[in-house]
């Protein structure tokens, strides 16, 4: 259904900077941050049936010119944030593609609604016994 990540390398643009959070001396001296782009329309990969579900699925992370954008600042190494951010576009395609199961109509058992009936025909009793004679 959809190629591997690497499929998908030659259109994604990697622009890294400082990071903030945990590396102590080292967030002010590496850009550990890494910030991955990718255009969903200039996609050779997908198909344009594929292109137009994700383009409904992520509609409110794409930018106005179709431009998904990712950060990951969660690792000390620019490598190790490189591969997080690759796995999250990986699982953010992946997800914008499944198709819901459609929902099958059911009725409640016979015994289900016997059971509810007698609920509420426990709570009326409750309540009128509360009234005022």
């Amino acid at each position: 259904m959809l190629p591997p990540t690497t499929a998908f390398l030659p259109e994604i643009t990697f622009q890294t900077s400082r990071a903030s959070g945990p590396g102590g001396q080292n967030v002010n001296k590496v850009e550990s941050r890494v910030e991955l782009r990718w255009h969903l329309m200039d996609s050779q990969v997908l198909t344009d049936l594929q292109k137009q579900l994700i383009m409904e699925k992520l509609a409110g992370q794409l930018t106005t010119d179709g431009l998904l954008l990712l950060t990951a600042q969660d690792d000390r190494s620019q490598l190790r944030n490189k591969e997080i951010v690759l796995a999250r576009f990986h699982e953010l395609l992946l997800k914008s593609l499944r198709r819901p199961k459609p929902r099958k109509a059911t009725k409640p058992s016979k015994g289900a609604v016997r059971k509810r009936l007698e609920g509420k025909k426990i709570q009326g009793e409750k309540k009128a016994n509360r009234r005022k004679l």
